[in-house]
């Protein structure tokens, strides 16, 4: 199992986040086989991995929990195959379980409005928070990607922004005019306050109260806080606002390929959720202003 950590880390570079999971899953598994009665990895035949299905489903698990069991599971014998640990991957049959199809949560363009009027003030930590928003909605960009965020990331004179995102893949994103102008406000004076209560100079882009970085989880409860101020009856999350900028290019005639890249998709694929988001948008349109619907 190490061994199998290791290479994650080292060749897939993969988050501490997925690693994790990963483990979890395959110290699970190897409870299962202990019940079993199963002492190796190497004795695991076809009719052990039907019996761990059974039981998956026994416990009720989701689907999506389900697939991701057992694709933690197939890469863990496919990369013992590959290092000849083990013979066969049993796990390399099964298919997984389609998951349930649920369309993201997002926000009406009015409703953004009215999230960016909760941050109007001009002191240091409203400053940060409006660009905080700004940026989030004007890249998409994930909370963990702007929780890394240097100063030095922000290229005011071409309006982009760098980002390291996920596999340690990295991208340039376009920066609207509203993101940068709060961005420049909060930089050269909230920022600017907040710095100077520390005595370390910090490189982040985004600071607590301190002066220190601005953790992830602190972003999420200060979005969270925020989309509890406005009017709206949706239970929002922080990562809706990636939802938003996807879901409004694509309502505005985006090409579904400029929004992979922008929000930094591997495949497509994982992308054209969005476009049933749109799709029901459309509907939702139609029914109300055609006279004949």
């Amino acid at each position: 199992m190490q061994s199998f950590i290791q290479y994650l880390q080292m060749e897939k570079n993969y988050s501490i986040h997925t690693i994790r999971n990963y483990e979890r899953d395959l110290i699970a598994f190897t409870e299962f086989m202990k019940s079993i009665h199963v002492d190796c990895f190497t004795k695991l035949s076809s009719n052990h991995v039907r019996q761990y299905l059974t039981f998956l489903f026994k416990m009720e698990y989701s689907r999506k929990s389900v697939s991701r069991k057992l694709s933690a599971l197939r890469s863990f014998y496919s990369f013992h195959q590959r290092e000849e640990r083990v013979k066969d991957n049993v796990f390399s049959f099964i298919h997984l379980p389609k998951a349930e199809q649920k369309l993201p949560n997002f926000l009406y363009e009015e409703e953004m409005m009215q999230l960016f009027e909760t941050v109007s003030g001009d002191k240091p930590l409203d400053q940060r928070d409006r660009a905080l928003l700004e940026l989030l909605y004007a890249t998409g960009i994930r909370v963990s990607e702007c929780s890394q965020l240097l100063v030095e990331h922000i290229d005011f004179t071409i309006g982009t922004v760098y980002i390291l995102g996920k596999g340690r893949k990295e991208r340039y994103t376009p920066v609207g005019s509203f993101a940068l102008d709060a961005l420049y406000t909060y930089i050269q004076d909230g920022r600017t306050k907040l710095a100077n209560k520390s005595t370390v100079a910090n490189p982040f882009l985004f600071l607590n109260f301190r002066g220190g970085k601005l953790s992830d989880r602190s972003i999420r409860t200060i979005i969270q806080k925020r989309m509890d101020q406005t009017a709206t009856q949706k239970k929002l999350r922080p990562h809706d606002i990636r939802h938003s900028f996807a879901t409004h290019l694509l309502n505005n005639g985006a090409d579904l390929r400029v929004v992979q890249e922008l929000l930094g998709h591997e495949h497509l694929s994982t992308t054209q959720i969005y476009t049933h988001v749109t799709k029901e948008r459309l509907r939702d349109v139609y029914k109300q202003h055609h006279p004949r619907a």
